[in-house]
């Protein structure tokens, strides 16, 4: 794939710039209108970084449907990052993380009830700005809200199972994390007065794009990431049950596996080269890399459905870059 293009570029910058002027402008407003406390902490957590890239997904392929005008879309856009943060909250609770690219997360700062309703309210806020869609955005939007917090509940219920199988994961990977990047997709291209066929197309490039993207997730778990507060094996540490994992468990038998059920149900960062070494015996990470690629590929494929455009291309880029960040 080439790389980005320097009108590329600024367009992207432009748009991201545009969605954070937004998201402030909201949040100021609704401190304005008396929401104190709640509004301006679940603000620091909206406005303190991220790349938008719920956001920008709904901006592309509304273009790239044929939709014209940015302020159209730019509520869904809202929409998608805040209930993105929201559910960043309400993870970093569960998992009791301290840090959030680098800061202190929100329940650390202010306690956990404080925090819980913080998110709430971003819930809230993002899911109402949806009303002035169709009945089928809606509906859309309302699936995916209510599929991140059932598959919330699974994930939390396959903790350190070490029985998980590839199924179990993929289902919750499609309602936590690729459900929503589908429903912005799909959303998006209803807005723009897409038919059908292309509106299923996008969500389709959401979901398969949203699959890649955790599954790159967990690789990048694996390698860490100290810049964005996420230090290796902090998902193994957790008891996470990431595909690499699960690999490795149902490839490996007798002792070899005995041992890697031992590592993850003791783990601790002395036992990291005893871990990775399984994991390689049994070629699991290239197995994680080689189906992220395969998912990137089918997202890719969507593509094919539409004309080119500079918003076709910037799809494709953030396809690239799902399999490049933090390289």
């Amino acid at each position: 794939m080439q790389a980005i293009s320097e009108a590329q570029l600024l367009r992207l910058e432009d748009l991201r710039e545009k969605v954070n002027v937004a998201l402030e402008t909201l949040i100021q407003r609704e401190v304005n209108k008396g929401a104190g406390e709640v509004a301006k902490l679940s603000g620091e957590i909206l406005l303190s970084g991220g790349k938008r890239l719920r956001p920008l997904l709904g901006i592309f392929c509304y273009e790239v449907a044929g939709g014209k005008d940015i302020d159209e879309i730019m509520d869904l856009a809202l929409a998608f990052e805040m209930i993105h943060t929201a559910t960043l909250i309400h993870d970093d609770i569960n998992d009791a993380a301290k840090l959030r690219r680098g800061v202190t997360t929100l329940h650390e700062r202010i306690g956990q009830p404080k925090a819980i309703i913080a998110g709430d309210w971003l819930f809230v806020q993002g899911y109402g700005l949806s009303g002035r869609y169709t009945k089928e955005c809606i509906d859309l939007i309302r699936e995916a809200c209510a599929n991140i917090a059932v598959s919330e509940f699974k994930q939390l219920d396959h903790v350190l199972d070490l029985s998980t199988s590839p199924e179990d994961y993929l289902d919750i990977v499609r309602g936590k994390t690729a459900g929503p990047f589908a429903a912005v997709c799909e959303s998006a291209a209803i807005i723009a007065g897409a038919s059908p066929e292309q509106s299923q197309a996008l969500g389709r490039f959401g979901m398969e794009l949203g699959i890649a993207f955790q599954l790159m997730d967990d690789l990048l778990d694996l390698r860490g990431d100290e810049r964005m507060g996420k230090p290796r094996g902090k998902d193994v540490l957790e008891g996470k049950m990431t595909l690499p994992l699960i690999h490795s468990l149902t490839l490996l038998h007798g002792e070899r596996r005995r041992h890697l059920a031992d590592i993850l149900n003791n783990f601790n960062d002395g036992l990291w080269d005893e871990l990775m070494g399984l994991l390689e015996t049994s070629d699991s990470i290239m197995y994680a890399e080689s189906l992220m690629l395969t998912h990137l590929e089918r997202a890719i494929h969507e593509l094919d459905k539409f004309p080119s455009s500079m918003a076709k291309s910037l799809l494709m880029q953030v396809a690239e870059n799902v399999h490049t960040r933090h390289d």
